[in-house]
């Protein structure tokens, strides 16, 4: 069994991929070419906003973001404590303060009440991280910005597609970003990410700042990085972002079964999707407190299991001497302890899920 089937995914898409990857190929336009502008104009569409961007990854989609928005040294950006490094990472990379704070114990999103109470008179900035395929709380986090000056820039590398209150994921901030790791709902087969904003001054800064801060050929008006999105990967995005929404339909009737089958089961947390919110479902992951004792059980079954994620963010050697410490995150500590993600595809059928699920319900019993 696999944790995410990327073959099968590939096998169905087979001809349709070979033939964009042959017409690159063909046309030699390896950098910037027609594929870009399409699949670019593509992802707007179906994000709901005036400009999307592609970009070498998802972390280099956070790293235009707040150049375009100008983030300062000495500045504090406010970030859930458990989330994947990159959202942290690259607030230091700015020489800025990641400032963590704590989770929502349901969905495991940043808490709004805990943002409001981490603001100081130098923050500038939320990234909310819309966790596991399902977005954050974007209302009251856009309402606490405003009320404050701040920026907001929700980081959906694991929600692109997600909705929240009709709205799609990226469109719900002044930049959304993504990540189209091959592994995310929405993969390439390498690096790759996105930018999305409304604002048309805030585009044209990330398009340039994305290729060496270039207004036109050799005339650099800022310092800018590599952070173009190869045209092979948009083209690959292209036929993947046709069967998407497909797809996603497929992944929640995989997380239906899911929690059918562990419904009722003493021992064992299933995710909760809001009822505003559609999630992708990134990752279906739920709680045990013998987590160990349940992944060696499975992986002797041949199951494989991911704990997204061991170690909060402030409990990383990294940021030992990189952000703002001291805040209690009681959610984030619990959930590090005991959150296992399971395999999760649009290609599992219910039998492969009975099979996982019994294999956990057995383990978790003893």
């Amino acid at each position: 069994m696999e944790f995410v089937d990327l073959k099968r995914q590939y096998d169905e898409y087979k001809d349709e991929i070979m033939a964009e990857i042959q017409n690159v190929l063909d046309t030699t336009a390896f950098i910037n070419g027609p594929a870009l502008q399409e699949l670019e104009a593509q992802l707007a569409g179906h994000t709901g906003v005036r400009h999307a961007i592609g970009c070498s990854s998802g972390t280099d989609a956070l790293i235009l973001g707040m150049m375009a928005l100008g983030i300062q040294r000495g500045d504090e950006v406010i970030l859930p404590d458990f989330s994947f490094i990159a959202t942290a990472e690259t607030v230091a990379l700015m020489a800025a303060t990641p400032v963590f704070v704590d989770i929502r114990p349901d969905t495991y999103n940043i808490d709004p009440a805990a943002v409001r109470a981490a603001i100081t008179d130098k923050t500038v900035g939320i990234i909310p991280v819309s966790l596991y395929g399902q977005v954050a709380d974007m209302d009251e986090i856009n309402a606490i910005a405003r009320e404050h000056g701040l920026w907001v820039m929700e980081d959906a590398a694991q929600s692109y597609g997600a909705t929240y209150k009709g709205s799609r994921s990226g469109a719900l901030s002044k930049i959304g970003t993504t990540s189209f790791f091959p592994a995310k709902p929405l993969g390439g087969y390498g690096d790759g990410g996105a930018v999305f904003t409304d604002d048309d001054e805030l585009a044209g800064r990330m398009r340039m700042i994305l290729n060496h801060g270039q207004r036109r050929r050799y005339d650099h008006a800022v310092i800018g990085l590599n952070a173009r999105l190869d045209t092979l990967q948009a083209a690959i995005l292209k036929v993947k972002l046709r069967h998407f929404d497909d797809e996603v339909v497929r992944r929640q009737q995989v997380a239906d079964w899911y929690t059918a089958e562990f419904t009722g089961t003493q021992g064992i947390v299933t995710p909760v999707i809001l009822d505003h919110n559609t999630s992708v479902w990134a990752q279906y992951t739920i709680r045990v407190a013998n987590r160990p004792a349940v992944q060696a059980v499975l992986q002797e079954r041949g199951i494989p299991t991911a704990v997204h994620y061991p170690i909060p963010l402030h409990r990383q050697d990294a940021f030992a001497d990189h952000a703002q410490h001291g805040v209690e995150v009681p959610h984030t500590e619990k959930a590090s302890a005991e959150v296992l993600s399971l395999p999760m595809h649009p290609f599992m059928t219910a039998e492969d899920v009975i099979l996982v699920a019994d294999a956990v319900k057995e383990a978790v019993r003893g």
